[in-house]
């Protein structure tokens, strides 16, 4: 597969249109790319920051997330992963307009059905250490921003009822989650299985995860939330470099070095033809 002219170094991954516009209106100087089989990015820059920047719509649900964040990661070689967006609370204290930046992200779906019951298989996967520190440091410089550093939840639902069966589950089996979600745990699994690759979740909170979802949708939380959650993303990239010695160039990254009138592949892969020279000797 041909890599992109421009090698992106982060990938910032939304589930939904308003979250991707979100953090689109922080990228400058943005081209689209296309993955072969279909899938699309927009890479460009942040200003003021060192990255170039793919971002990504994917849609919803975990294990979507996963199979694309594994096709992306795979094409475009980033050094870091987050994935950001709105997410329900699960906690008073954690109310609309606050961001939560996911210190792990459970799985909550797994376990083994039992005739005493649903046994838990607790399923976690924790945030990047490095980006986490780059988020707290970040936030501190936001005064309008209130940051909780929490665990999130991952499930394949909707939550709209914080009385029903599956709010109960949560509450009693990962009471420590401040929001849920339905996409971070298969990107952050991704992003561990491909490398231990940096990988964050950012989340700001559009709803309480109860029966007034709906109203506080339609007052326009969910833009409010996914602005909030973008511009902590942005701030966590400016306070985060890249890796010494990391560079754009496709080659390099792909293990390529240089020295004079040779290059040594060595360590790497090279797609398409190469033309040498020799010096007689055999």
């Amino acid at each position: 597969m041909t890599m992109p002219d421009i090698q992106p170094t982060v990938l910032v991954l939304t589930a939904l249109p308003l979250e991707y516009a979100a953090v689109r209106a922080h990228v400058e100087e943005r081209e689209e790319r296309v993955h072969r089989d279909g899938t699309r990015v927009e890479v460009g820059r942040l200003t003021s920051a060192s990255w170039h920047v793919a971002l990504a719509e994917l849609g919803m649900g975990a294990e979507r997330a996963g199979v694309l964040t594994t096709q992306l990661i795979d094409w475009l070689r980033p050094e870091a992963v987050l994935f950001v967006g709105v997410a329900g609370s699960l906690k008073d204290d954690v109310g609309i307009g606050d961001v939560v930046v996911g210190t792990q992200v459970y799985e909550i779906h797994g376990g083994k059905q039992a005739p005493e019951g649903f046994l838990v298989r607790p399923k976690a996967l924790p945030g990047s250490h490095a980006l986490e520190q780059a988020a707290r440091s970040a936030v501190r410089d936001m005064p309008g921003v209130r940051a909780h550093f929490v665990p999130i939840a991952t499930g394949d639902v909707v939550l709209a009822d914080a009385e029903c069966d599956i709010a109960r589950f949560i509450r009693r089996n990962y009471n420590d989650a401040g929001a849920i979600e339905m996409e971070g745990s298969g990107a952050l699994q991704a992003a561990h299985l491909s490398g231990q690759l940096n990988a964050l979740v950012i989340r700001g909170i559009s709803d309480r995860a109860d029966a007034q979802k709906h109203e506080a949708d339609a007052a326009g939380a969910q833009q409010r939330a996914a602005e909030r959650a973008a511009a902590v993303t942005v701030a966590v990239l400016r306070k985060h470099r890249p890796r010494e010695g990391s560079s754009d160039s496709g080659e390099e990254r792909q293990g390529a070095t240089y020295g004079g009138d040779h290059i040594d592949f060595r360590g790497g892969t090279f797609h398409g033809p190469v033309t040498g020279k020799g010096d007689g000797r055999r």
